[in-house]
């Protein structure tokens, strides 16, 4: 038994993990790959309307996230996935009919198809109608799918503590946080031709429904480490390296009771540095997913389709975003630091690149395809940096704390989500109707400019507060 192989079952869970996460962006992301084509014909949206809609997402989200991660922690991770991604597939779901829901305010016919509702919308006079109409319809839908979506990070980052020793947590989180990247990437490939050929409604109705089939292999595959029976002795203890020696299960069973209250947790610099750093670099993710699609249309004319393979090489190269887990455990393991310092000199490498973004609309001049470039390599490095910041949770909060103190970074990160794209609405309608002009570039490619600028030097401001506010590794005994 001494002799026993470490097994590998925890990277079974890892995968869950990365396919939750897969699915979780493909539902977020069809609304940002149909509307300009197939929604605004039909509903007169302006880009206010649309940033209004993908604000309060971001917004509702965060609030969500706040409360999603003290839920996971009180009904336990195995319950609390459950009902996230369930609640999150119906929010998808329901996208799908707020055309016939409009129609049925608007003209009283119910019960009728996508079509037929399509064409009782045309004879409506008055367009404002039907744009607040529908806009306040998608913005339920979209509420429901924030407040699913919300769970998904912090049970996924509980998930990652229950499963893994701190020293390859980074990695593991960079492993399942990357179906953020294939999501976005599978996304373009599938949304816009599903779109084109069934429909913008189908699109829904399709991704949404691979949520309830996740489901399906979470309630049959996942069971705490230390119960499941595919997770032998050697991989137990390999899980468990980081627990206090001669710790018995009495112990262990009463500190998996314990929880921490958000008034308590904002009491640590920590839980604030975490904080603080999503809230000023989440929103650059969210602007490159909900606004990248809209960007290719606007500034170079590109409808769904024909942007699919430029969405594809840009999602694709945020793949790279892998090395974000590697990297750290590399400064840990081969230059003997401390998990934080290792994180935190990663991060510092990866807050960099996004600098490269102050030349994405420039480069545009001379080809597309460096626009697309940069933004990929923009997005890998959030991504890099991403999962580096969700482990610096688990690297200082005990084990009961850690889905708590995530839904509090959540929160602040999609507050920071929702200023970046509800003033990118407001300021893309003022920069079209005013013909504004920005260091050479008028109209909404100034809006663009701007809005780059701003992603480009984010990171490293976050990254110099961060390292104010918690110079020094140090683990939180006193919860």
């Amino acid at each position: 038994m001494l002799n026993e192989k470490i097994g590998k079952y925890r990277w079974t869970i890892c995968g869950l993990l990365f396919f939750a996460t897969t699915i979780n962006y493909l539902d977020r992301q069809v609304l940002s790959l149909t509307w300009k084509d197939h929604i605004v014909p039909e509903f007169h949206w302006t880009d206010s309307a649309y940033g209004d809609i993908t604000s309060i997402f971001s917004l509702v989200y965060a609030f969500s996230m706040l409360f999603a991660g003290k839920f996971v922690d009180w009904i336990d991770t195995k319950k609390g996935f459950m009902y996230a991604i369930f609640l999150w597939s119906v929010g998808a779901l329901m996208h799908a009919y707020c055309g016939i829901a409009t129609a049925g305010v608007l003209k009283g016919t119910w019960f009728v198809g996508f079509e037929t509702a399509k064409e009782n919308l045309k004879t409506v006079a008055d367009v404002s109608k039907v744009i607040n109409t529908s806009v306040a319809f998608f913005i339920v839908a979209r509420i429901v799918l924030a407040i699913g979506e919300s769970g998904n990070f912090p049970a996924a980052i509980k998930t990652t503590a229950e499963f893994f020793p701190k020293k390859d947590r980074g990695f593991a989180t960079s492993v399942f946080n990357s179906g953020a990247t294939v999501g976005a990437m599978l996304a373009p490939l599938t949304i816009p031709y599903i779109a084109e050929a069934m429909g913008w409604e189908m699109t829904f109705v399709i991704i949404g429904a691979f949520g309830f089939l996740w489901m399906f292999f979470w309630q049959t595959i996942y069971q705490k480490p230390h119960l499941h029976p595919k997770v032998n002795k050697a991989e137990l203890a390999y899980i468990q390296q980081d627990d206090v020696a001669g710790e018995t299960q009495e112990a262990k069973a009463i500190e998996a009771k314990r929880k921490l209250s958000l008034l308590k947790a904002f009491q640590y610099k920590q839980t604030w540095a975490f904080a603080v750093g999503k809230f000023l670099t989440d929103g650059v993710w969210w602007f490159f997913l909900f606004w990248t699609p809209a960007y290719l249309k606007d500034v170079y004319g590109l409808s769904g389709i024909q942007a699919a393979p430029y969405l594809t090489v840009l999602y694709a190269i945020t793949m790279f975003s892998l090395v974000g887990g590697w990297l750290p455990s590399y400064f840990i393991a081969k230059k003997n630091m401390d998990p934080y310092s290792g994180r935190m000199r990663a991060m510092l490498i990866f807050a960099f690149f996004p600098l490269l973004s102050l030349l994405a609309q420039p480069s545009g001049n001379i080809s597309i395809w460096l626009p697309v470039i940069i933004i990929g390599i923009a997005g890998a490095a959030h991504q890099s940096w991403s999962a580096n910041i969700f482990s610096t949770v688990s690297d200082m909060f005990p084990k009961y704390a850690v889905a708590t103190v995530t839904g509090i970074g959540g929160m602040a990160g999609g507050l920071g989500s929702f200023l970046i794209n509800k003033g990118s609405g407001k300021l893309f309608d003022h920069a079209a109707a005013t013909q504004m002009s920005f260091m050479g570039f008028t109209g909404k490619p100034a809006g663009y400019f701007i809005i780059f600028s701003v992603c480009a030097i984010v990171y490293l401001i976050a990254w110099f507060i961060m390292k104010r506010l918690v110079p020094k590794y140090k683990v939180i005994t006193d919860l």
